[in-house]
């Protein structure tokens, strides 16, 4: 059956560069998600950030409710149970979440001209929260640079093209809870992400399931450690298609509760999202029509409200 690749960055920064975004490449042009381990992220960082997590969801829903999304705005803050419908035709997503996204200063110019997705966090009074939510959002950030360089190597652009795309980006840090899932629910449908890339951290209990270009589904199984990268539709978009999101779910059939980290990096909200010329073929047109970051993952984000809401 097949699995997804695992592939080592322990010499990323160094001579390994190009062995790594080789194995990078395939994997992004084939099934679109792979494990990295020897990352650099600190696995006490990654710990610590998974006790916030469940620190702050195991508080009453009307604590967390006090910093609802509809509330803060900019796609920050709280999501509660079956706010989301990620597969329409599944109903609402079996979890809660929680996000936070670039750190602004309330005297920032764009807060002050409301730009979108431009709006400050909103912060639990969870002890040590923020420093570790931020810790580990800077900590994410240096890896998904990295690996960004390794895609602009491999489509032969200059290694800092995507760089000057994420100066100021939407990313997107979201603490997920999965409960114990009831009979005939799903923890998470059937989707593809709207970013670059995902940086997904999970604990042991295991969920993910990623769809191959064949039809079939596969486990991502916990591998401890390591995070699972996979390609957003953004990415796709810049590669016209040559780099693959595919679908991916959650199934929580434990019968445990499951947490997992996942870290979106989007581009800067006036970046323009259009193929990339080693992408497009001699004489052939690009796939899609060029769109701003911001539009783009405003369209995503309506699309996934339930249809009641």
């Amino acid at each position: 059956m097949e699995s997804l690749p695992v592939i080592d960055l322990a010499d990323f920064g160094g001579a390994g560069f190009e062995r790594c975004a080789r194995e990078i490449s395939e994997a992004c042009r084939s099934i679109g998600f792979f494990f990295v381990v020897n990352h650099g992220v600190p696995a006490s960082l990654i710990n610590q950030t998974f006790a916030r997590s469940r620190a702050f969801f195991d508080e009453p829903v009307a604590v967390k409710a006090e910093l609802a999304i509809e509330k803060i705005g900019g796609n920050r803050g709280y999501s509660g149970m079956r706010h989301e419908a990620l597969d329409p035709r599944a109903g609402g997503d079996w979890k809660e979440a929680f996000n936070i996204g670039l750190d602004l200063r309330a005297d920032d110019p764009d807060v002050l001209a409301r730009k979108p997705f431009r709006v400050l966090n909103a912060w639990p009074a969870t002890p040590g929260f923020r420093e570790t939510l931020l810790g580990y959002f800077g900590a994410c950030t240096d890896l998904a640079l990295g690996i960004h360089r390794a895609f602009a190597f491999d489509l032969g652009l200059s290694l800092d093209f995507f760089a000057r795309q994420f100066t100021r980006p939407m990313t997107t840090l979201r603490l997920l809870h999965y409960p114990t899932t009831p009979p005939g629910e799903i923890g998470a449908g059937e989707h593809t992400d709207y970013g670059n890339i995902t940086l997904l951290a999970t604990d042991e209990v295991g969920g993910l399931e990623v769809k191959t270009r064949s039809g079939d589904w596969i486990v991502a199984p916990p591998m401890p450690g390591a995070f699972v990268v996979n390609i957003g539709d953004c990415l796709m978009r810049w590669t016209n298609d040559v780099y693959v999101s595919n679908p991916h779910r959650v199934v929580n059939a434990s019968g445990r509760e499951r947490y997992s980290i996942a870290f979106f990096f989007d581009p800067n909200p006036e970046a323009r999202v259009e193929a990339i010329p080693s992408c497009v073929a001699a004489g052939a047109a690009a796939k899609y029509t060029p769109i701003l970051a911001a539009d783009y993952l405003k369209m995503r984000l309506d699309a996934s409200k339930p249809k009641e809401m």
